[in-house]
């Protein structure tokens, strides 16, 4: 990452390729129950944003690495945030799904 790379924040692309590299990962879609079923990455789990506090009832593991997206990467940002709080230590904001250049579910 060069001296500005920090301005381009995540890229869900090569987060994606991050977590399929990563045995025992999570990939982690916090959007809502109704935007996964409109499409969503496979293998995805969906935790919604205002469930998130649940996901120990999924994730037991609290060094699970977990990639962590959204539709635009703020919600995924929070997400950590507070998955961090719950004292996961491998969480990371791979941003939006708008920027997915691979293919989708759809439910």
């Amino acid at each position: 990452m060069g001296l500005f790379g920090f301005l381009h924040g995540a890229d869900i692309n090569t987060g994606v390729e991050r977590f399929r590299a990563q045995p025992g990962a999570v990939l982690l879609d916090v959007r809502t129950r109704q935007e996964y079923g409109e499409g969503h990455i496979p293998g995805s789990v969906n935790i919604p944003l205002n469930e998130i506090g649940r996901a120990s009832g999924r994730i037991s593991a609290k060094d699970t690495p977990l990639f962590v997206y959204c539709l635009s990467g703020a919600r995924s940002r929070q997400a950590v945030g507070q998955l961090k709080n719950m004292g996961y230590s491998k969480v990371e904001n791979i941003g939006g799904i708008s920027a997915w250049r691979g293919e989708v579910t759809r439910k």
